[in-house]
């Protein structure tokens, strides 16, 4: 059984701007931007970079080979594809671990570095574990052979197509193509546009998952009926950190139309992907519907979380009144026993008893202010809010 190569890959939002800096580091490990020489120039070494080369097929691209036989091929929209070029049916997990490992921990915390600078990755998508596709591209095999290889790694076949040029058989996380006609550079581009439509896929349905567990945190601050004063700023906080996330989501949910409609161009514009458009051309029509979706769910989000600080900034100012007026009636104490003390003595004498006095009257006042803040602290305040069924989605 003749194994050619074994690909992963993955797509993140970028443009050809971080395209050319890319280049630049790749090049001879230079940024323009404020970062450490020494660090770009290790992680630049880490790389193994051998040959360079700036193209354009669609969308301009960078691609190189390393020293450990992975070619390294990155787009302007942000579509990375990794490919192993030393594989064998022996070693083929091997193979696949030592190109994934390569991604993981030398490309990615190289790009992490380079693009360390300006609006930050929410934790909610930076701490989520990627499942990479993985293509397994074979040299004119049997059936029995790629059924053989399918049961090595993933028991379910989740499709298969065949055609005069390719034969396609995929699983969960395995696509297995079996060559027989195309040559390499028409399979790659197969290759490339199911990574990039299984990424935005999994990005609108991380988004997805998001908006259901930021929705469900938003509500668990809101389903307290009665709240202290105390906890009121506790929550304000909480609320402010879920509608920083959200903004920023949202951010780079609004990116993700334009990358659609251009992959969407270029694919249907290219002959060599006939036979993957005449099988997944609708998708990206689906996807395009499913991104709309997601949108509305993401501003009804942030209409939430705004509804929601809006509720609590109302308590806020409720308490912060309350607490004035509790502060106005201890002064207005202290200064009517000081009127009285005034109108009562025909002279000002210092005595002790005069000083007990003073001492009583301070501790009197800064007693009831103590009282009346904790009293105020413990007050429950109502939360006053539109109860809705969430039984229908």
């Amino acid at each position: 059984m003749k194994i050619d190569n074994v690909y992963v890959g993955g797509w993140f939002q970028r443009t050809m701007l971080q395209l050319s800096e890319i280049y630049d580091f790749l090049r001879d490990g230079r940024s323009q931007l404020d970062l450490d020489p020494e660090k770009l120039q290790e992680f630049r070494k880490e790389l193994g970079i051998g040959k360079i080369e700036y193209g354009v097929l669609g969308e301009e691209y960078v691609e190189f080979t390393t020293n450990v036989d992975i070619t390294v091929k990155i787009f302007e929209d942000g579509l990375i594809t990794l490919n192993n070029t030393n594989v064998s049916e022996d070693t083929l997990f091997a193979d696949i671990d030592h190109v994934t490992d390569y991604y993981e921990h030398k490309l990615s915390p190289a790009f992490s570095y380079l693009f360390s600078l300006g609006a930050p990755v929410p934790k909610e998508l930076a701490n989520i574990e990627t499942v990479y596709p993985y293509f397994v591209v074979c040299n004119k095999i049997s059936k029995n052979d790629m059924a053989t290889l399918l049961s090595r790694t993933e028991k379910q076949k989740y499709f298969e197509f065949n055609n005069p040029n390719y034969d396609v058989v995929r699983g969960d996380k395995y696509y297995f193509i079996n060559v027989k006609k195309k040559s390499e550079a028409n399979i790659e581009r197969y290759i490339e546009e199911q990574i990039f439509i299984r990424e935005f896929k999994g990005q609108l349905h991380r988004y997805l998952n998001l908006h259901r567990i930021i929705w469900e945190k938003i509500d668990a601050v809101k389903e307290n009926v009665n709240v202290k004063g105390s906890d009121i700023v506790k929550f304000t906080t909480k609320l402010e950190g879920y509608a920083k996330t959200i903004n920023l989501i949202d951010g780079r949910i609004n990116q993700m139309s334009t990358y659609i409609s251009t992959r969407e161009k270029i694919a249907k514009s290219d002959k060599n992907l006939e036979e993957f458009l005449a099988i997944s051309g609708y998708r990206y029509e689906t996807l395009r519907d499913t991104l709309d979706y997601i949108k509305y769910l993401w501003t009804m989000t942030k209409n939430y979380v705004s509804s929601a600080q809006k509720l609590f900034d109302g308590l806020k100012q409720d308490v912060t009144s309350k607490s004035v007026d509790s502060l106005t009636i201890v002064t207005s104490m202290s200064a009517g026993a000081g009127i009285i003390g005034l109108l009562t003595e025909t002279a000002p004498e210092f005595t002790i008893f005069g000083v007990a006095y003073f001492f009583i009257l301070a501790l009197l006042g800064w007693s009831s202010t103590k009282i009346l803040g904790l009293i105020s602290s413990s007050r429950k305040y109502e939360v006053s809010d539109i109860s809705y069924d969430k039984n229908i989605k």
